[in-house]
């Protein structure tokens, strides 16, 4: 069978141990990688049909850790037996003493609770497991690689690499041009060195990303459709550029994307590497201020603004509302997550703000603030990372944050003039709050589900 000669190939490749007789495991009380089963049994377990495979889970058995319960229930999903698929249930139970029948999203939250001490080559298994998958997923787990993530965490999120296609310098017109958008329909408004660009959220759900250029700057726009964040970065850290893409695997319901350049995989919400050659080097992206805001409101601000064209070279029915019209048609997750927090509905949005109290690459502190409280408080203050922050929220719902440092504003006069406790009136615009010669710099915020936000942050202070 195809997946067989595949797996097969993945061995003799070295991807996965070469087989050995079945007997008991080795017993070596120094040594952590002996005392584990071999990785090709957990494999062999996989591909064996029923009865066959009792006696390799019988030696499984024998150096049993719970934290091995992830590799289970990732064959599980693969195993082209059903039979052999029930038998490793059955077998979880056995040695785990819990019962979650087959429900895969079940043991896995389980398993998410336990410490983390996965086999010793797990990094091995989840390059072998992903190379089934697609084999360009193996280069995102080489010998060795640095995570800073649970790696049983990591999960497919049902495609291949770049099969949610990015789009690449996608075409733009002009607003007089863009006949196919209607004034209720939502965009992702960016300004950067003058130039104003429109997202449409119809368009970019079914791509994810837009590598693009604006205001001379090369961007990368990040939409994780299964979280709801839009996040634009600066695609150069220091010297280096870096072109992305999308793996196809997921950390906590969260898009994780590559770079071309080293197959490193980052966190899309954080900006930086978490898994392979750059994990760890203090790397991060530069996040840019982007508002979710409605077509007739973002070009009455920008009536020079362009906005994507349809003709994205590819064929996809971009009506407003029709990519993932299920999932956002309700509160169920499509993927699980390690824990959820109930303060707010799981899809609930929430604007997410992460500030460093210290020097640039320095921890973050998260702050999300409910997007229903700011509708009701159209100007609002809070601090955060010892710093005074003022939110100004249009009447279509669109959110600026802007650092007042000592300042304080009581009223909106209209969407794009604020006015101080002073009676001095004050210009929202893109880049900051604008009196005279005055400027209070805009900070970059981003709407989020609120379940996406706390399954990173689950420390988040949260106001509603």
């Amino acid at each position: 069978m195809r997946w067989l000669g595949r797996c097969l190939l993945l061995v003799s490749a070295g991807l996965v141990a070469l087989p050995v007789p079945l007997g008991r495991a080795a017993e070596s009380p120094d040594d952590s990688a002996a005392q584990a089963p071999p990785l090709h049994l957990f494999f062999r377990v996989a591909v064996e049909k029923g009865g066959k495979a009792r006696p390799v889970l019988d030696v499984i058995g024998d150096s049993w850790r719970d934290s091995y319960a992830t590799m289970i229930v990732e064959l599980s999903a693969i195993t082209p037996h059903p039979e052999t698929r029930s038998q490793l249930f059955r077998f979880l139970r056995k040695e785990t003493g819990r019962y979650f029948g087959e429900d895969s999203q079940r043991w896995m939250q389980w398993v998410w609770a336990q410490p983390y001490e996965p086999h010793p080559e797990y990094l091995l298994f989840k390059r072998a497991m992903y190379s089934l998958v697609d084999p360009r997923m193996g280069a995102f787990f080489p010998a060795g690689a640095r995570s800073l993530i649970r790696l049983d965490e990591v999960q497919w999120g049902g495609v291949e690499v770049n099969g949610i296609p990015p789009l690449d310098r996608p075409g733009h017109v002009s607003d007089d041009r863009a006949g196919y958008l209607r004034d209720r329909h939502v965009v992702f408004g960016l300004a950067v060195g003058g130039e104003a660009r429109a997202y449409p959220k119809r368009i970019l759900a079914w791509h994810e990303m837009a590598l693009d250029t604006l205001g001379g700057v090369e961007i990368t726009l990040v939409y994780c459709t299964l979280c709801g964040t839009a996040i634009p970065y600066r695609s150069v850290v220091g010297s280096r550029h870096h072109t992305f893409g999308t793996s196809g695997l997921l950390f906590r319901s969260n898009k994780l994307m590559f770079d071309h350049e080293t197959n490193s995989l980052w966190s899309t919400l954080l900006g930086e590497p978490v898994i392979g050659e750059l994990a760890g080097s203090g790397a991060r992206l530069e996040s840019l201020p982007i508002v979710t805001t409605r077509w007739g409101e973002w070009r009455t601000m920008h009536p020079d603004t362009t906005v994507l064209s349809l003709a994205t070279g590819h064929q996809r029915d971009y009506g407003e509302g029709r990519a993932y019209r299920d999932y956002f048609s309700t509160d169920n997750l499509m993927f699980q997550v390690p824990e959820r927090d109930n303060r707010l509905r799981n899809k609930a949005e929430v604007l997410g703000i992460l500030l460093s109290p210290g020097p640039p690459g320095a921890e973050r502190e998260p702050l999300a603030v409910s997007a229903r409280f700011l509708e009701r408080n159209r100007v609002f203050a809070t601090e955060l990372a010892g710093r005074t922050l003022t939110i100004v929220t249009s009447r279509a719902g669109a959110n600026r944050v802007f650092d007042t440092g000592e300042r304080s504003f009581g009223r909106l006069l209209d969407d794009d003039r604020l006015v101080d406790d002073g009676g001095e009136v004050w210009q929202v615009t893109e880049d900051a709050l604008v009196a005279g010669q005055v400027r209070l710099e805009r900070v970059p915020a981003y709407r989020a589900f609120w379940f996406g936000w706390v399954a990173q942050f689950p420390g988040t202070r949260l106001i509603r």
